[in-house]
């Protein structure tokens, strides 16, 4: 019978271990395609101490636990799996052929410049979850990251390592849970859209109205406020997309201001397709979205029409000064100038008058959007139909908007029944 194999310790070494002459032991396998593969450690077994000045480490069976689990599992092993999340994310992105120009450049962008440089040089098989929660986190503290930007991290990574699971280079995938579990210890809360109440939707366009500074913004927000539209579906809007025979307006479009790396970090504009079919859609002109439109086609045929061309698309009706499309930052810095000229007016106001202020919340594209179906909501109990003008993918949505303002509208009710019935 052939002499078992003994350590410097006299312990008998399994098939495939042996030790080295500088003490530490090896373990020789074959890995699932048939190369030959190694692992090292200075210890044998967990009880064992790490030599002094040598690096500590899991001892070589538990190493070879894992190994032969991940065999048997088709997991790529640890030992012979190099792939880093660079690779696996250049992979994934690969893949991706359906990905929007708009959100491959967004998801590009937030990579490169956030996940690429730290975590993204780790090998895909060391990454632990503790590790994508602490890496969360720096994002957050050295960062100054939001949920939203957060959410976006975690949309572009956790389909990596889904990729990353289903190609067998890891058993499961560690991002699982961290975002809720960040939410939590973060007290964060997705942050609520206001709509304007009815008082400050009123001022706001009073205000616009008999402003001669800010009139000219008035058809842009005439037909934000008419049709719920998305600030690019309405800077995209062309004369085209318009008829005013049948009073519909065709959404078949956006109009997007992005970076795009191929166009070297440049924000550019950009027409994309919606997301989804819900996005392409007709919505009936309201009269008063019908005046503003025709209103401004009188003054641009005085004027002369926008000449702009973007991706073979022209005819845009809303211009700037310039003579350009909109941009929707420009749009927001507006909002906010007239809320801020007409609440600084109402504040002196209400000084002369002694009364209560109607003050106009902070406010954007987005409120503007929020406040027309809000309004919607109010008015109309058919959520398909709300779905479908809004272009909301998901119907839940529209049931959280819906829920929000009927139940504004039930107290208002109760309100108006106060001592009307007799019941005691």
């Amino acid at each position: 019978m052939a002499e078992k194999r003994k350590d410097s310790k006299g312990r008998i070494l399994r098939d495939g271990e042996n030790q080295m002459k500088d003490g530490r032991y090896r373990y020789q396998y074959m890995d699932g395609r048939g190369k030959r593969c190694a692992v090292y450690s200075w210890k044998l077994v967990e009880t064992d101490r790490t030599p002094p000045g040598k690096r500590d480490d899991i001892s070589l069976r538990e190493k070879i636990k894992q190994i032969d689990r991940d065999v048997e599992d088709g997991i790529k092993t640890a030992a012979n799996n190099k792939i880093t999340l660079n690779d696996m994310f250049d992979l994934y992105m690969a893949g991706k052929y359906e990905l929007k120009d708009s959100t491959r450049s967004n998801y590009l962008y937030m990579y490169e410049n956030y996940v690429s440089g730290e975590i993204g040089r780790k090998k895909v098989a060391s990454i632990k979850y503790s590790d994508v929660k602490a890496f969360y986190n720096s994002l957050i503290r050295e960062k100054g990251f939001k949920p939203n930007s957060m959410e976006i991290i975690n949309t572009i990574l956790h389909p990596v390592f889904t990729l990353a699971v289903r190609d067998g280079y890891i058993r499961s995938n560690p991002t699982d849970g961290v975002m809720a579990e960040i939410k939590k210890s973060h007290n964060w809360e997705k942050p609520k859209r206001h709509a304007l109440t009815e008082q400050e939707q009123e001022a706001f366009i009073d205000y616009i109205s008999n402003s001669d500074i800010y009139r000219h913004w008035l058809p842009l927000f005439t037909v934000f406020l008419g049709t719920g539209c998305r600030v690019g579906e309405i800077i995209g809007l062309r004369w085209q997309d318009l008829d005013f025979e049948s009073r519909t307006i065709s959404i078949n479009h956006n109009l997007i201001y992005r970076v795009y790396r191929q166009q070297g970090e440049k924000c550019e504009m950009h027409i994309t397709t919606p997301k989804t079919s819900a996005g392409c859609r007709t919505i009936p002109m309201l009269d008063e979205v019908r005046r503003a439109l025709l209103q401004e086609k009188r003054q641009q045929m005085q004027r002369g029409y926008n000449e702009t061309v973007i991706d073979g698309y022209s005819g845009f009706i809303f211009t700037n000064r310039e003579g350009y499309v909109h941009n929707p930052q420009t749009i927001n810095r507006a909002i906010k100038r007239i809320y801020t000229a007409y609440n600084k007016q109402e504040k002196e106001r209400e000084r002369q008058e002694r009364r209560e202020p109607i003050l106009i919340r902070h406010s954007s594209v987005h409120n503007l959007r929020h406040t027309f179906c809000t309004r919607f909501c109010e008015n109309e109990t058919n959520i398909k139909v709300i779905q479908e003008i809004m272009g909301h993918s998901d119907i839940s949505t529209t049931m959280n908007i819906y829920a929000e303002a009927t139940e504004s509208k039930k107290k208002e009710s109760f309100e108006n029944l106060q001592g009307k019935i007799k019941i005691c």
